[in-house]
């Protein structure tokens, strides 16, 4: 069943919000929070703001900000100015951001006070900003405006509020994972249509939740799920400003919370947290939500087992508006997949060679068809024209299906390791590897070898306390992998580099290998 009276453009979704759930809790943080009423006051003076400082319908307005309901006022209200957001990991290097500020062409930026002295420079050397507005985090600045003043004020201008769903409203830049991060255009139509065939009717999120999000909130997964399907169906949230262990378990054994979305890195530490304290319960929470990258069926075993709680897991990318595929709460799961492909959306799984439709259970690379497809990439069309084929979305991504629709999502196409001419995926490999009691993470990439031309190697992070026996970890690999995929070499490590979103920045441990003598 589609939910299409949820696929509206952002500004009636506020509006509706407001007039339906006015002293309903929309979004909090450790700061404070606000409700829908609320929301749509703030959202029209912030928006009104930026429409008297010139911002242009189309312009790109950058957002340089921690997880806070700060965020959220700020992206809903560039979208209501008729602005696109471009949000930045608040960690972004100087560096990082002054590329997206310059890739995306953004001509204002709202981030906060103690952050306004390390950037100042930097502007200084790009176009002048129409407005810089600064929330206070403590500190204060003499250039910009201030953010708490502003939404509370009357609005100066009456927002524009823009009806077009098909207009893109986010810049959302890859990982960079592979390469330099591209800025990918997303539409209202393309996110709202996922939370529309997914979310709300798939995985039931409705306005009896109240969510609890640690997700970063400038990607897709959390933008999709944490900030725009909260909105769409009228639930309550509160988010944290990062991940902690800790303070998720806090959170959960209040009893407040009823959804919990997450990366499987952030699983698999609420997993070990769990078991170290036997009487930890979630209560009250229905279901728990994974993606962003490759879960281990041992984990989702281990952590349902534990918490008796369904950890559900999703599969999506950026350039598909997050969501392509889910698993549903109560129906029958296939162990290790990622679930049904959406209700309205297309997938298939190609040999990348030749184009050809892979038969089930053969590997190849899946692509997508669908309203949640981007548009393209930002001033990128040479890249577009690669990633978009035929109406086809490229994913990049290794998979399988079965008989019955279930994808496995297997690997990347770019991290296979070739050795010997045979194929192995990284993350068959982890898997075994995470298994060994001595392990709480790892990752594999390919080495060079002079002969094999590739071999897998692993970056192991031990247990606290444990003396991890590289050796005996070996062993382990031969009892349960071919020959071949066993690693050649084990390295170990403090943490594996990670997105927020809990992929393996696996390039930064090649490099790694390349620095050995």
């Amino acid at each position: 069943m589609i939910h299409s009276h949820l696929i509206r453009p952002v500004p009636e979704l506020i509006a509706h919000q407001a007039r339906a759930l006015p002293d309903k809790l929309a979004f909090r943080d450790a700061q404070g929070a606000v409700t829908y009423a609320q929301l749509e006051r703030t959202t029209a003076a912030l928006a009104g703001y930026l429409q008297a400082a010139s911002v242009e319908p189309g312009e790109r307005v950058a957002m340089f900000l921690p997880n806070s309901v700060a965020w959220i006022e700020s992206s809903f209200a560039i979208t209501r100015a008729g602005a696109v957001a471009v949000p930045v990991s608040y960690d972004a290097a100087l560096p990082e951001l002054a590329y997206r500020l310059t890739d995306a062409g953004c001509t204002a930026i709202i981030t906060t006070d103690e952050r306004a002295h390390q950037i100042a420079e930097l502007l200084a050397t790009l176009p002048p900003m129409k407005a810089v507005l600064l929330v206070d985090r403590g500190e204060r600045h003499p250039k910009g405006d201030r953010f708490a003043d502003v939404r509370i004020a009357a609005p100066r201008q009456a927002p524009r509020d823009p009806a077009n769903l098909d207009d893109p409203a986010w810049i959302l830049y890859t990982s960079g994972t592979t390469g330099r991060a591209k800025g990918v255009l997303l539409t209202p139509r393309g996110m709202l249509w996922v939370t529309a065939v997914g979310c709300a009717p798939v995985l039931g999120l409705g306005e009896q939740d109240f969510v609890l999000s640690p997700l970063p909130l400038f990607h897709s997964y959390a933008l999709n799920f944490s900030v725009l399907s909260v909105l769409a169906v009228g639930a309550s949230e509160h988010i944290l400003e990062r991940y902690s262990t800790q303070e998720v378990l806090a959170q959960l054994g209040t009893g407040a919370y009823t959804v919990l979305p997450g990366v499987p890195t952030m699983f698999h530490y609420l997993l070990e947290g769990g078991k170290a304290d036997p009487a930890f319960s979630m209560q009250g929470v229905r279901w728990c939500l994974s993606a962003g990258a490759i879960m281990p069926g041992t984990l989702n075993r281990g952590f349902e087992e534990r918490f008796g709680v369904p950890l559900l897991d999703g599969y999506g990318i950026t350039e598909t508006s997050t969501f392509v595929t889910m698993n549903a709460p109560g129906a029958g799961r296939v162990d290790g997949s990622c679930g049904l492909p959406l209700p309205g959306g297309a997938t298939r799984i190609v040999d990348p060679k030749d184009g050809r439709d892979c038969d089930f259970g053969e590997e190849g690379e899946l692509i997508v068809r669908g309203p949640h497809v981007m548009p393209g990439y930002h001033d990128k069309p040479e890249e577009t024209a690669k990633a978009i084929r035929n109406g086809w979305y490229h994913t990049g991504d290794l998979a399988r299906c079965d008989r019955n629709g279930f994808l496995t999502i297997t690997g990347r196409l770019k991290e296979l390791i070739i050795r010997g001419g045979q194929n192995i995926a990284p993350a068959e490999v982890e898997e075994v590897i995470v298994l060994h009691a001595d392990v709480l993470d790892c990752a594999v990439v390919a080495g060079k070898h002079e002969h094999l031309g590739e071999v897998p190697v692993a970056f192991v992070v031990p247990r606290q306390g444990a003396a991890l026996d590289i050796g005996a970890l070996i062993v382990h690999c031969r009892a349960q992998l071919s020959a071949y995929k066993v690693p050649h070499a084990v390295h170990l490590i403090d943490a594996i580099p990670r997105t927020g979103s809990g992929k393996t920045i696996r390039y930064k441990l090649r490099e790694l290998l390349e620095r050995e003598p």
